[in-house]
């Protein structure tokens, strides 16, 4: 196919509706985009976990970008050449020693799909997807958490974010932080240099797809790499304003079909009517 597109969707606020399900048009266009040729994956900050079923939902057999960046890997291929780049251990145990003594709601720490909660809280286990598949380790994590983490993340009291984001910058040189959208006021840490652009310049790669022949949708600011990086960023509608600055394109919201729409226009898909 001469024209191929590889096509990254990020998952909350952009393929999902707000009630964290795909619109069913937008589901139709892609499965339509791949029926087309065309190469469609998952980039998010959220692990295998909480995306996997959203992965099986669109048929996908294609690799995936978790932990914005901090895991590549390819769900259907186990011999698929996998990255996995956690932070160290001895950074992390500095950042949870500084948020006890900030005195944060509570922190979670994940190795792959492993998770250690520092504190018990039900709703923060709901909200991170953990079930008896993936059972939590809830205990003090400065003792629990033995091995490097893929990502921390920290649940702060609202007003207490701008002074942990400040103290996490004196660690700017090793990691990477983002404070998720509404609305968990929820700050995630990764690796320095891994963002959600790392993950689909290896996929296009791996595709032989072309910088200028990639599409990428997102909302919030662990997009922006991804963005910049494609040659068709395209920002939902309900996208922060830096994004839809940096973007090539603003689509409609996640509530609306904007990735259905967009993708229907750009990609000439000859769909009828429904």
């Amino acid at each position: 196919m001469t024209n191929q597109h590889l096509i990254a969707l990020d998952l909350d606020g952009t393929l999902l509706t707000d009630d964290k399900r795909i619109n069913p048009e937008t589901k139709e266009v892609v499965l339509d985009a791949i029926d087309h040729g065309h190469i469609v994956c998952i980039a998010t900050g959220r692990p295998h976990r909480a995306s996997i079923d959203f992965y099986k939902e669109l048929g996908l057999e294609t690799p995936m970008v978790n932990f914005n960046g901090a895991l590549i890997h390819h769900p259907k291929n186990k011999n698929w050449d996998a990255l996995h780049s956690p932070l160290s251990i001895r950074t992390a145990h500095k950042i949870i020693h500084k948020c006890h003594e900030l005195g944060v709601r509570n922190i979670l720490a994940e190795v792959k799909d492993t998770v250690y909660l520092d504190q018990y809280d039900s709703e923060i286990m709901e909200i991170f997807h953990t079930n008896d598949d993936n059972p939590v380790n809830v205990g003090n994590l400065q003792s629990n958490l033995q091995d490097d983490p893929t990502s921390l993340l920290i649940h702060p009291e609202e007003e207490k974010i701008k002074i942990l984001r400040e103290e996490l910058d004196t660690h700017a040189e090793l990691i990477e932080h983002r404070k998720w959208g509404a609305p968990w006021h929820v700050i995630e840490i990764v690796r320095a240099g891994m963002n959600k652009a790392v993950g689909l310049q290896k996929i296009a790669h791996y595709y032989h797809i072309p910088q200028e022949r990639i599409i990428a949708f997102g909302d919030e600011d662990n997009d922006f790499e991804m963005i910049e990086y494609a040659g068709i960023g395209v920002a939902m509608g309900n996208a922060i304003d830096e994004l839809k600055n940096m973007a090539n394109y603003v689509a409609d919201t996640n509530e609306q079909n904007g990735i259905g729409e967009f993708l229907t226009e750009f990609l000439k898909l000859n769909r009828k009517a429904m």
